[in-house]
């Protein structure tokens, strides 16, 4: 990989080569991919990008950490669409507001960018099995990632994972393991499997190939808004891999010339499970909760990858905001109405901590904000039924009908 120089411990800064199979340092510290960016230069330009046909994530082959002969993974993962809402921001109380929504990638959620990462490295290593352990969107990923290119998966997740999710691992032929206990459980139970079979890795703490598919969500942004950079972007935090990978493309972009400043970060995290919202905003070591959120995708009591978080956070001076449930389901109701957006509840945490920080006048009519919705409604169907509510339910009786539009007061429009 000619545009690769090695991987990086961000605890001890030892370096190591850039193999497909590295995991941890030896101190235990993640790992980080460095770029030659000078190199980088000479072979992407604005120009050059524009002119690609490719949408998608390999769009971005030049930053990305792929040998030159790996082919693109077969589903298209990435190029999902950024919308402008005005209206939104007016009722917000922003100067301007978009919202990136990754819940359209292929299997519903921004981890398809990790995923691809994943399969394409296990690609280059000769790999034929891939397992991880997940609260719902890696394995989904993984497992859909997995089949398309013809190779086996074994998933970990624990018993709360959603049914949806669920299905979708079984429905792409994983070999799907319900460990009864929390993530962090699962986790263990999955790395001991992994060393004793020696499955190729996709657990986005041990793997720093992973945040480098995730970033691919912070190159498109940029791309999608010609360059022009917002005064923040809000992401949902879970283990700490989505921010920090969303970090590291803005700072790749930053290196390129792509881009003349870097936005500010907001993490957001469920109230009832934010270690690392919580290391940062009293800063103090990070000290695991416990996973009380219905946000399943980022109930992470004990995050595996904080270091990374935690410096992204502090170093674009961000912010941090922890919602509650009914928070995060208020904003799914508020996407879904104002912008026709449909996220899962741990997918619209960001937008829910958006509006939490114009509620208490730290963000507002001066600022522009990014908010990335990381995974789809559909995922978690029964929470959205149970904070949104049941259909009006009548026989074929137009009478009937008008009786319950009268008690419920509602006055149809012509």
């Amino acid at each position: 990989m000619r545009n690769v120089t090695g991987a990086r411990c961000v605890r001890c800064g030892r370096v190591y080569p850039a193999e497909p199979g590295i995991t941890t340092c030896e101190c235990g510290g993640i790992l980080d991919i460095e770029y030659d960016y000078d190199y980088i230069k000479t072979k992407l330009t604005k120009d050059i990008l524009a002119g690609r046909r490719t949408t998608s994530m390999w769009r971005y082959r030049e930053l990305l950490p792929v040998e030159e002969g790996t082919p693109e993974t077969p589903l298209r993962v990435g190029w999902s669409p950024l919308y402008e809402e005005p209206a939104l921001a007016a009722k917000l109380g922003l100067r301007r507001l978009w919202v990136k929504d990754d819940g359209l990638n292929p299997t519903g959620s921004l981890k398809d960018r990790a995923s691809a990462m994943a399969v394409a490295k296990a690609g280059e290593t000769g790999a034929k099995v891939i397992a991880c352990s997940s609260t719902g969107n890696a394995a989904s990923s993984l497992a859909g990632n997995a089949a398309a290119a013809g190779l086996a998966s074994y998933i970990f997740v624990p018993e709360r994972a959603p049914k949806g999710k669920v299905a979708q691992l079984l429905t792409f032929g994983a070999t799907v393991v319900s460990v009864q206990g929390d993530y962090e459980e699962t986790f263990e139970l999955s790395r001991q499997a992994i060393d004793r079979w020696g499955w190729y890795n996709r657990n986005a703490a041990v793997n720093p190939y992973l945040s480098e598919g995730k970033k691919t969500c912070s190159l498109e942004i940029m791309e999608q808004l010609g360059w022009q950079v917002p005064d923040y972007v809000a992401v949902s935090v879970g283990d700490g891999c989505t921010i920090s990978g969303i970090w590291k493309g803005l700072k790749d972009l930053y290196a390129i010339g792509f881009i003349d400043h870097l936005p500010r970060l907001i993490s957001v995290q469920a109230k009832g499970c934010c270690p690392i919202n919580r290391a940062v905003e009293f800063e103090e070591d990070l000290r695991p909760m416990k996973e009380d959120t219905i946000a399943d995708s980022i109930a992470v009591g004990v995050p595996r990858n904080p270091d990374k978080a935690i410096q992204a956070i502090r170093e674009s001076g961000g912010l941090v905001a922890n919602v509650t449930d009914q928070e995060i389901m208020d904003a799914q109701k508020l996407l879904g109405h104002s912008c026709g957006i449909f996220g899962e509840p741990a997918g619209v945490a960001a937008a829910a901590g958006v509006a939490k920080l114009c509620r208490d006048e730290l963000l507002g009519e001066n600022d522009s904000v990014v908010t990335i919705v990381t995974g789809n409604g559909l995922k978690d169907v029964a929470n959205a039924i149970k904070f949104s509510g049941e259909p009006i339910r009548v026989p074929s009786d137009m009478d009937r009908l008008l009786q319950e539009f009268d008690r419920l007061d509602i006055h149809p429009e012509r």
